[in-house]
């Protein structure tokens, strides 16, 4: 294989960087349910779990939209991806004229990418970007637009890498000579990540690690499926979790083996809610899966730690969101945070270091503007299939109280996540004050978008 995989991880006998490295592993279609420590019924995950052991684990987290392409901008943002009119999966460009939004992420857009390296950190993306490029969108901006030095791009990239794969989707069933076994792709994303940082013993890194072996399908190999054991879903599904799983822990083990494992924050979290559910097994039992805006869409596993700074053992019930990952980021590695950027998120940082705190903003979300054409089922916003798992299109979170409704107004329902986090009973009808507060709320946040984009 071309690339930095297979070099000997060989530890430098140099001074260390003082600001921390940062390792940010995104989990495509990762649920709240699929990690142990979190309830996951049946399917051992004890590498990934070490970090909720060794670090924290926030118990209600949320990701910016229950679909991939969206969720990712808003990490990246520190804004609702709305602002940049990203609202469902990018994909070709008929598709996302349907889905009024652009073809690529905005290089004008803010990057906490883009910030670290002017501070002076190494960059780089290694793996699932889906931020522009691919299909038949062939003008989106290069990684370096968004502040990388390094990218090891998959196909839906502007520059897929070659052992990922140039002409074909990661589940086509399509390879070129070149490209890493789909099984096996998650073993040479760690490799290239520790390769890097190995390359960089003296200057803080920061890696985007963005995995998808957990998005369907799930393609294991023979020895893989073999050790899938017992447990929810299906046999392909336990194995590529357990596999996904034991590469973490190559990864943990790999950055002690170069002495770098103090000095560096891990962050891991799902980019939106599990497909299938099986259930809602893989989402403990929270309503909605991906796509959806219910519980079990946008509320996925988040786990972090930096030995000596984060506490150990913590769990954090602090309601947190992709969008305050950049200013949190920021505050934790000493590095100011542009001015310029009006942030939907806030900084979390104290609650990183293991205190519990209220938010200031309240969450909102924006998914699915219209039904996909029958006639042409791959164009548009794909819905749940499972039941009880089509939201209505938009909602909020304010304190414990969760809202949905449709852009039109129609279809109201309130939560009360402290006593019903499974959405199980609507109250709107009996806290009608409350209900009219945030229905104005969330739609009058809905028409603030900036105008679509022309179909």
């Amino acid at each position: 294989m071309s690339g930095l995989t297979g070099q000997p991880l060989i530890a430098v006998d140099v001074p260390q960087p003082t600001k921390p490295n940062i390792l940010f592993v995104l989990v495509d279609d990762m649920g709240w349910g699929d990690l142990s420590c979190n309830g996951g019924a049946g399917v051992p995950t004890p590498n990934i779990d070490r970090l909720a052991k060794e670090g924290i684990r926030f118990t209600n987290f949320y990701v910016a939209s229950p679909i991939c392409s969206p969720s990712r901008c808003g990490f990246i943002t520190g804004q609702f991806p709305a602002r940049w009119r990203l609202t469902c999966y990018l994909q070709t460009r008929a598709g996302n004229r349907f889905c009024q939004q652009d073809d690529f992420l905005d290089p004008a857009a803010p990057s906490f990418v883009r910030s670290f390296k002017t501070a002076g950190y190494a960059t780089a993306h290694i793996g699932k970007w889906h931020l522009g490029g691919g299909r038949d969108v062939t003008d989106a901006p290069k990684f370096s637009a968004y502040g990388y030095d390094l990218a090891r791009g998959t196909y839906e990239s502007p520059e897929p890498y070659p052992d990922l794969g140039l002409k074909f989707t990661p589940w086509s069933e399509q390879t070129e000579p070149q490209q890493v076994q789909r099984h096996d792709r998650t073993r040479w994303m760690v490799d290239e990540t520790l390769a890097f940082a190995r390359n960089h013993p003296s200057q803080p890194w920061l890696v985007n690690l963005w995995l998808d072996d957990v998005h369907t399908p799930h393609r294991p190999s023979k020895e893989q499926l073999a050790d899938a054991g017992s447990g929810i879903g299906t046999p392909e599904f336990r194995a590529v979790l357990r596999e996904t799983d034991r590469q973490i822990g190559r990864l943990l083990d790999g950055l002690k083996d170069l002495h770098m494992d103090a000095n560096t924050l891990i962050i891991l979290a799902g980019d939106n809610g599990p497909q299938p559910s099986f259930n809602r097994a893989r989402s403990a039992g929270l309503r909605g899966m991906k796509a959806s805006l219910y519980e079990g869409g946008i509320r996925t596993p988040f786990l972090a730690r930096w030995p000596g700074v984060i506490p150990p053992a913590r769990v954090n019930e602090t309601v947190i969101c992709a969008v305050d990952l950049f200013p949190s980021l920021c505050s934790l590695a000493g590095i100011a945070a542009p001015t310029s950027i009006q942030f939907d998120g806030q900084d979390m940082s104290t609650a990183f270091r293991g205190d519990k705190r209220d938010r200031s903003k309240a969450l909102f979300w924006e998914y699915g503007r219209k039904p996909t054409p029958k006639d042409t089922p791959n164009l548009g916003f794909p819905y749940p299939k499972e039941p009880d798992s089509q939201s209505p299109n938009v909602a909020m979170r304010q304190g414990n109280w969760k809202l949905l409704v449709n852009a039109d107004g129609s279809d109201i329902e309130l939560y009360n996540l402290s006593v019903d986090p499974k959405e199980t009973t609507n109250v709107a009808a009996e806290n009608p004050e409350r209900t009219q507060q945030l229905v104005a709320a969330a739609l009058s946040w809905r028409k603030s978008f900036p105008e679509p984009a022309p179909e």
